[in-house]
């Protein structure tokens, strides 16, 4: 394994317990107490994946955030005790890729970490190609039967979802998480829309259809039947 994890926390009894916890896991672990010592670290060692406190003393986890995205695409879970989805959704703005409410379980961290540390695996595929269309996640270009099709950014991120899971079912909870970063809940037509969009653009030129609709779940990409 050896990947390297980084713990920005200002609890030295979470740090501690998170430090033994990801070491027996095969993890190389550092930890900082504050946000600038954290950011140090994080420029010097380049970590994997950063475990990053929101409430730190002196900058507080929002802007390390900001400023450990300026520096890299690194995975950031975030940790803390605010709980809203006002809190989560100011998280994921900042850059988060994942939140987890204090107090937790270390099982769920340990996954959780798990789950980003295979996503940043996948991302570093450059070309994702299905049937007759290929995606470029460096350029963000999509084409299909060599007709270029332009994208708007969640488009893009619809797209690229659905090439990294060709066949899987992806319920509407999944979708919106994945994307959007939150549910909206059952009520919006927000994801229908853009599911619209982005048929409208892959079948520009007749092409067969790709994305089909599950009823009552969501949605999936495959060959047409």
């Amino acid at each position: 394994m050896n990947e390297k994890v980084l713990i920005i926390e200002d609890d030295e009894a979470i740090v501690k317990l998170l430090r033994r916890s990801l070491a027996y896991e095969g993890y190389q672990v550092d930890a900082a107490l504050d946000g600038e010592s954290g950011l140090a670290l994080a420029r010097d060692r380049q970590p994997d994946l950063v475990i990053l406190d929101w409430m730190l003393p002196g900058m507080d986890g929002l802007e390390v955030c900001q400023r450990l995205r300026a520096l890299s695409n690194v995975p950031v879970l975030m940790l803390t005790a605010k709980d809203t989805l006002h809190d989560r959704v100011q998280g994921l703005d900042a850059g988060a890729d994942d939140y987890v409410v204090k107090p937790f379980q270390l099982d769920e961290l340990t996954a959780r970490i798990r789950a980003l540390l295979r996503r940043t695996q996948q991302d570093r595929t450059p070309v994702l190609n299905f049937m007759d269309l290929n995606l470029d996640t460096s350029t963000r270009q999509a084409e299909r039967n060599g007709r270029i099709i332009s994208l708007t950014a969640k488009e893009y991120d619809l797209l690229e979802l659905f090439m990294r899971h060709p066949r899987q079912v992806l319920t509407r909870e999944m979708i919106f998480d994945r994307v959007w970063g939150y549910d909206f809940g059952g009520e919006s037509n927000v994801l229908d829309v853009y599911i619209r969009y982005l048929r409208q653009k892959l079948e520009g030129d007749k092409e067969s259809r790709l994305i089909y609709t599950v009823r009552g779940v969501g949605y999936v990409m495959r060959e047409t039947a």
